[in-house]
């Protein structure tokens, strides 16, 4: 594979009359960088023209690459897909509606050549309904509470990495909104840079409410996976202990009650409660205990992922 200085991931689905005019911006950028690269489209199950689109930009530009899902796989896979497929030292992820401006490119290569492994664009000023804001506003000030990552605009599409970062992600479901956590609790570097957000002109947004009640239930698994992926005992541990030690005392309150006043007739649902919060607790640490050999165990735990670039 010919390797390039940058490569440009594009996820597309039903973006016919934003495709030619993207490349045409891109390109008009690139020409002043001066730096080599390749764009690699991702159609992502388009129901309308845009792959035929991408197939004219081909045979014009060697340079333009596409990959065709069969179905509507979602972002994350199309992402992972074009990151397998890229070659470049660096890679720019963009989304195809227009809504990014090629213009703020420089700003993210240079982040990078400070230093950074991953420039997350911040949408600061968005021209976006209430009804995709709202929710995306919401999303990043949770993700920011759980995780303690300070990015602002988590979910931007907009996004530079170096090729370690990608070569440790594995991306399914709507993991692509936690990209900038995933990479920081791997010790990357993470930055952001203010873009130039723009009105979409063609099409129409494809993320819709259920979309935010799965990436609710991704960032559950995503502050699973970084907090206690290598420690899993003491997450388990830690909810067994309390459930244990929760029916624990309140066996204790009902014996002193059977020793004090010699009757408990109406405690039984507080005692089976209480034995159920032990038997749940024991359960807890059993199953910490059992996730945590298996890491033991494992010999697929990769050290090299701690190993800096």
């Amino acid at each position: 594979m010919k390797k390039v200085d940058i490569s440009f991931v594009i996820p597309a689905k039903d973006e016919q009359k934003n495709v030619s005019l993207l490349y045409k911006e891109l390109t008009f950028v690139l020409r002043k960088i001066g730096k080599s690269y390749e764009i690699i489209f991702v159609d992502d199950g388009s129901s309308d023209r845009t792959y035929g689109e991408i197939n004219s930009l081909i045979k014009k530009d060697s340079k333009v690459k596409v990959i065709k899902h069969r179905g509507n796989w979602g972002k994350s896979i199309a992402l992972q897909n074009g990151f397998i497929a890229s070659s470049g030292e660096i890679i720019i992820t963009m989304d195809a509606d227009l809504q990014d401006n090629p213009r703020d490119i420089p700003k993210f290569i240079e982040k990078i050549e400070k230093g950074f492994d991953l420039v997350v664009g911040w949408k600061k000023k968005r021209y976006d309904p209430m009804t995709k804001t709202l929710p995306s506003k919401i999303g990043n000030f949770l993700t920011r509470l759980f995780t303690k990552v300070s990015v602002h605009d988590l979910n931007c599409g907009f996004k530079a990495y170096k090729r370690s970062v990608v070569e440790n992600l594995n991306l399914y479901g709507e993991m692509y909104k936690y990209i900038p956590v995933l990479a920081e609790k791997q010790n990357f570097k993470v930055g952001e840079v203010i873009i130039n957000h723009r009105k979409r002109k063609y099409g129409k947004s494809k993320f819709g409410w259920e979309r935010n009640l799965k990436g609710l239930l991704d960032l559950i698994t995503v502050v699973f996976l970084t907090g206690y992926l290598r420690k899993p005992g003491h997450f388990f541990g830690t909810l067994g202990a309390f459930s244990f030690l929760s029916g624990f005392f309140i066996g204790l309150y009902i014996t002193f009650l059977r020793i004090t006043t010699g009757g408990i007739e109406y405690r039984y649902p507080l005692l089976f409660l209480g034995v159920l919060l032990m038997v749940i607790g024991v359960q807890f640490v059993s199953t910490g205990l059992l996730a945590e050999t298996i890491i033991y165990s494992s010999k697929k735990i990769d050290y090299k992922s701690s190993i800096e670039q």
